[in-house]
């Protein structure tokens, strides 16, 4: 069966959002690679950039991996205000739930407080400190 794997991009700050998601999520990371890691002629990276990260992976779960890397400025800025997508969390429990959301919302902002839906589930969305998406949900029909 195919997997699906969020990939973000940052501009110049995915370490720092990392070490943020490790602290929510827990685990280590499974990489890191640099520019200077992969440095090569006619590389769009600049020295300047050298020691951001080119691919990162955190894995989360049994089987999942939210990944990541900084953009290098050959290829333009991020908007980090962007609504087009969010990353889908599905909490094991509503203690697990309420911890995600209260370590992610941490310094972002609330979108919708995590509560009771109306469709039955436990869900709330937020945007964390670095300008990501993310929805939190416990459905506890699926215990």
């Amino acid at each position: 069966m195919a997997q699906i794997n969020p990939y973000i991009h940052f501009n110049g700050n995915a370490e720092d959002a990392f070490n943020f998601y490790k602290s929510v999520f827990g685990g280590e990371f499974s990489m890191i690679t640099r520019f200077s890691d992969m440095a090569f002629e006619g590389s769009i990276s600049t020295d300047e950039e050298a020691n951001k990260i080119m691919h990162i992976a955190l894995p989360i779960g049994k089987h999942d991996i939210l990944m990541g890397s900084d953009t290098p400025a050959a290829l333009g800025v991020h908007n980090e205000q962007e609504t087009r997508s969010k990353i889908s969390i599905s909490a094991d429990s509503k203690e697990e739930a309420d911890r995600l959301y209260q370590g992610l919302s941490a310094d972002g902002h609330v979108e919708m407080p995590i509560q009771d839906s109306p469709w039955g589930t436990y869900f709330g969305m937020l945007r964390d400190k670095f300008g990501i998406e993310w929805m939190i949900d416990f459905d506890p029909r699926q215990q």
